[in-house]
């Protein structure tokens, strides 16, 4: 039984990060199961981390697909072209992908980018990883609340912090797709295109 267990909460936190659209996070997967049935905290983090990571490189594999029959070919070659300037900058990306995944903001947006812009995700999977299983491991430890909700768990997906979370997550996405970047890094200028759809 603890092995399926175990299993739900790979599966679970997969499938919740895999998606196109943002729902609850993973860490309410994690808190759901750990204190449902009595698991090893740790344990379940790092299995929970790892179908999360897993979740968010198949979605970023899969969106370029989804964004090429939707989107103008000229913005999808504006994204490359920021996804190729980011890509020289090795270090820095994987630290600002570190530090957006400390604090609690949705990661779906990051990888709609990276998966628009054509960077290699598995770049950024280590600091990813690392900045997730950190920021997973505060949420589950401090979840004294959401333990004492854990039945609750389900009206997570309506709550304020998940709605703010989509809000936020679209802001983020619009910026990312509307910015002409090509004339922000060449020419300094800021111009906004909505007109990027087929």
């Amino acid at each position: 039984m603890f092995v399926l267990a175990y299993f739900l909460v790979f599966a679970v936190s997969l499938l919740v990060d895999v998606v196109p659209f943002v729902g609850p996070p993973a860490w309410t997967v994690m808190v759901f199961f750990q204190v449902h049935y009595q698991l090893d905290i740790w344990l379940v983090l790092f299995i929970g981390v790892t179908g999360s990571a897993i979740g968010r490189y198949v979605y970023s594999g899969y969106i370029p697909g989804i964004s090429d029959r939707f989107i103008k070919p000229s913005k999808t070659a504006d994204l490359q072209f920021i996804g190729r300037k980011l890509a020289r900058n090795g270090w820095k990306v994987w630290l600002f992908v570190l530090l957006y995944t400390l604090i609690p903001l949705p990661s779906t947006p990051l990888f709609t980018a990276v998966g628009i812009a054509r960077i290699k995700p598995i770049h950024i999977m280590p600091s990813f990883f690392v900045g997730k299983f950190v920021s997973d491991a505060i949420m589950v430890l401090a979840g004294n609340f959401v333990a004492g909700n854990a039945c609750n768990i389900g009206r997570e997906i309506l709550s304020w912090q998940t709605i703010t979370g989509t809000i936020l997550s679209l802001v983020i996405i619009s910026m990312f797709l509307f910015v002409d970047w090509w004339t922000l890094i060449t020419d300094k200028k800021v111009r906004i295109k909505f007109n990027i759809w087929k």
